[in-house]
């Protein structure tokens, strides 16, 4: 059984996390495999939008606490394991944003610690009716530290503290209100609806979204002018496109444009 399953279907990767007797922890293993499939789709021309979701009863419930345990046994009582896990575990998260195409999360069940973190760092996330969100680490001693770094980065700070500091869940609709995720569907749809997303930006101008992506995610982290001076740069590299030429003159000329 592999523990990180793909298949893909008209240029949409689909990632799901396969370990769901244990709520499909991130694991070494699964860190691993997570950090193989970023490493192949970020050179993956024919990908264009990846989904993640998880098997059995869950999306994900954070880092493998049975296996941070036996962590503690390794040489400096455990620092260069847990200094290692973390280490890995933020290049995956950060992966997944700098990946060329756009991720989206299909999110079920309940997405805990460094699960809610993984949902915070896609780009979009599609949640079922009924699915909880928590980074509860704070309940067992373990300050969720790492994924608050993701999640303050989408919702509000008081809010994100607020979770922080007590461990209690949110539940899909006000993850929604917050901006944790995108919207909430039925779990009988969920696929379908993460799916339906997935294939519009899909049939988007794939040199366009990917341009976008990073340049989102650039101008996030400077100040307003700086912001608008490198915006100003990737959009005037886009506009010099051929195929953005075709589309805003099949636009003009009310027809569907053709893109090479």
């Amino acid at each position: 059984m592999e523990i990180l399953e793909r298949h893909d279907t008209s240029g949409i990767a689909h990632l799901r996390l396969n370990m769901p007797s244990k709520l499909n922890p991130l694991s070494d293993a699964m860190l691993a495999a997570l950090q193989a499939q970023l490493d192949s789709l970020k050179n993956d021309t024919d990908t264009r939008v990846v989904i993640i979701s998880g098997a059995g009863k869950a999306f994900c419930a954070g880092h493998d606490l049975k296996e941070m345990q036996a962590g503690r046994d390794c040489p400096d009582k455990g620092q260069a394991y847990f200094a290692d896990l973390f280490r890995r575990c933020a290049s995956v998260m950060s992966g997944l944003q700098r990946l060329p195409q756009p991720v989206i999360a299909q999110v079920h069940g309940i997405a805990t610690a460094a699960g809610c973190q993984m949902v915070a760092s896609c780009d979009m996330a599609i949640a079922a009716e009924g699915t909880r969100f928590g980074v509860n680490g704070v309940n067992i001693g373990l300050f969720c530290s790492t994924p608050m770094v993701a999640l303050s980065r989408n919702i509000p700070r008081k809010k994100a503290y607020e979770m922080l500091t007590t461990g209690k869940f949110v539940d899909a609709h006000e993850a929604e209100q917050l901006g944790l995720i995108n919207k909430v569907v039925s779990p009988e749809t969920l696929e379908d609806e993460t799916l339906q997303l997935a294939q519009t930006v899909a049939g988007k101008l794939n040199a366009a979204v990917r341009i976008g992506k990073e340049a989102f995610y650039d101008q996030i982290m400077l100040p307003l002018d700086e912001a608008y001076a490198h915006t100003g740069a990737v959009m005037v590299e886009n506009m010099l496109w051929r195929d953005t030429d075709e589309g805003i003159q099949a636009f003009l000329e009310k027809r569907d444009p053709d893109w090479a």
